[in-house]
């Protein structure tokens, strides 16, 4: 009788264990948020440099057809406003300038990190944009 109540009361878990796997669990749950979260905002940083370099070669497959002359700043207006333009991703955050049809520049601001803001064509985007311009 008394072996029956030394193994009934040993059975199940102390508080403190189910408080340490439960810890554990929790902070597991964290750190794959956390590299999810990281992984999701590069894949849209990649997304969006792809597309600014696929505008890059249109625009300059656009000067070599078109006897030396980029797009206007009209044409730069639809292409930031048009959804069929090419854009894939949140073209909003894209910035447009096509000021004389002699040079062009396209930045898009990232999500985290660094661009590389510095083109000369490229005027007021310091910090976390990316920016194309004419090769030409």
């Amino acid at each position: 009788m008394m072996q029956k109540k030394l193994l009934k009361k040993n059975s199940g878990f102390t508080l403190i264990e189910l408080l340490v796997v439960v810890s554990i669990i929790a902070i597991l749950v964290v750190v794959g948020l956390v590299s999810f979260t990281d992984a999701q905002r590069k894949a849209k940083n990649s997304q969006k440099i792809s597309d600014l370099k696929a505008l890059q070669t249109a625009y300059e497959q656009y000067y070599v057809t078109n006897g030396s002359m980029y797009s206007s700043d009209a044409t730069c207006d639809l292409m930031k406003n048009d959804p069929d333009a090419g854009l894939s991703g949140d073209y909003t955050d894209f910035t447009f300038s096509c000021p004389d049809g002699l040079e062009y520049c396209v930045c898009v601001s990232l999500d985290n990190g660094q661009g590389n803001a510095a083109a000369d064509n490229c005027s007021g985007t310091t910090g976390q944009y990316q920016c194309i311009e004419n090769l030409q």
